[in-house]
């Protein structure tokens, strides 16, 4: 097995190489996130743990683990070095796929507690995927290919999940199992696949800076120097988080209060075309050799996802749009948002100031903090026995939030902008 994950390193073309890892990279986290994401295809209706809803009990004691595991990581993919990655990610995507076995063979509500041992093992798995692809002239390419991956996934590991128990008359309980055991050799295989990717090489290392270990005093000195901007991003990416995980985790409610049920394909037939504009988007931005210009224009992209999601939210309450496109248009315009920082935001910004480091840190940073937020709403929701359906709360939540979320992202811009020119 160790001479299985320590293959000879790819060589190439620099184009080669990206288009490798972008492919490589994108297949590998769609299936890891298969281990996350497949139970939430069931509704599991009639089912209540002290009286609150046992779906979003789940759905909270999953992201409890995942936001523990994101202020773990802030420390642990700051310092994570570059040997040893395939075994890391194999060991700790078992972990999750075991967790469902556990999950199926315990009798509600007592299960519940498998979900948390799901969630933090995956929750680190980001941050070393990602660890492969930065600090490279074509991150923005491969880093859009990686994080879009987690916006197909989501609808492809509902629609595998669906699949699998519509063919099979599963029980929901034992779907994300049987979900990981088909995932579970393609993931072995890739993950062999993207030890083969090399690392940046002098060039990149010109253009994109060193990307290193941080440590405790590197990670304090720059979150004092650039405080504000980042508390306006992490706030930001907050916004985004909080209705990502709405829709992902409730979208079997949702699509069902509209009227569209047992249609397990639906969640493709949205997150594909979204997956495929984000991926265009983003990956254009390779295009892009200034690193600064490149930061602002990543901005202006998160300002139009929110006008997006805002103007398809206002015509869809006031039955100007179908419910189909209203959630195809506000995914689009969420991952809008949400992508840039998992993929080309925070790699620009440490270019762009000349920073040595790693954008690991920073993307765990703003996941730890959001998680939180993200946790809190679903709470919230639970325990004050808010009365919407799902499509009211999300509707109604995204308006007054966008809009704190265009005024952060000028707040942001203009932030940066200030710092760069006193360089």
């Amino acid at each position: 097995m160790m001479s299985f994950l320590r293959p000879k390193r790819l060589k190439g073309s620099k184009m080669a190489i990206s288009i490798y890892a972008a492919l490589v990279t994108f297949c590998t986290y769609t299936l890891i996130f298969g281990y996350r994401k497949a139970f939430t295809v069931a509704t599991f209706e009639n089912i209540t743990i002290f009286g609150y809803s046992y779906k979003t009990t789940l759905v909270i004691v999953q992201v409890l683990g995942y936001m523990l595991a994101k202020l773990y990581g802030v420390k642990y993919i700051a310092e994570l070095r570059r040997t040893g990655r395939g075994l890391i990610i194999l060991s700790l995507t078992a972990i999750a796929w075991f967790s469902w076995l556990g999950f199926a063979l315990t009798p509600a509500p007592y299960n519940v507690v498998f979900l948390f041992i799901n969630g933090f093992p995956l929750g680190i798995l980001w941050g070393v995927v990602f660890s492969y692809v930065e600090g490279r002239e074509g991150t923005d390419f491969i880093g859009a290919a990686l994080a879009v991956s987690f916006i197909f996934a989501s609808g492809f590991a509902r629609s595998a999940g669906g699949w699998i128990m519509l063919t099979f008359n599963l029980s929901e309980f034992w779907v994300p199992f049987c979900t990981g055991l088909l995932f579970s050799l393609p993931l072995i295989l890739l993950v062999h696949l993207m030890e083969k990717i090399p690392s940046p090489d002098a060039s990149d290392t010109i253009k994109r800076m060193v990307r290193k270990p941080m440590d405790a005093q590197q990670r304090r000195s720059f979150i004092k120097t650039y405080l504000p901007g980042l508390v306006a991003c992490i706030l930001i990416y907050t916004i985004a988080t909080i209705f990502r995980d709405i829709r992902d985790n409730f979208g079997a409610e949702m699509w069902k209060e509209m009227n569209f049920d047992k249609q397990p394909a639906l969640f493709s037939q949205t997150e594909t075309p979204i997956t495929l504009i984000i991926l265009v988007l983003i990956g254009a931005m390779v295009l892009i050799k200034n690193n600064f210009k490149a930061l602002l224009i990543t901005h202006g992209l998160i300002a139009f996802g929110f006008v997006c999601v805002s103007v398809a939210t206002l015509t869809f309450l006031f039955q100007l749009l179908p419910s189909f496109t209203w959630m195809l248009l506000t995914g689009l315009g969420l991952y809008m948002v949400y992508i840039p920082f998992n993929a080309i935001f925070f790699d620009r910004l440490l270019a762009a100031f000349k920073h040595t480091g790693n954008v690991g840190f920073l993307i765990y940073l703003a996941d730890a903090f959001a998680y939180v937020a993200s946790l809190s709403v679903l709470i919230s929701k639970e325990v004050l026995q808010v009365k919407l359906s799902w499509v009211s709360f999300f509707s109604n939540s995204v308006l007054g939030l966008s809009a704190c979320g265009l005024l952060l992202t000028a707040f942001s811009a203009y932030y940066f902008r200030a710092k760069y020119r006193k360089m």
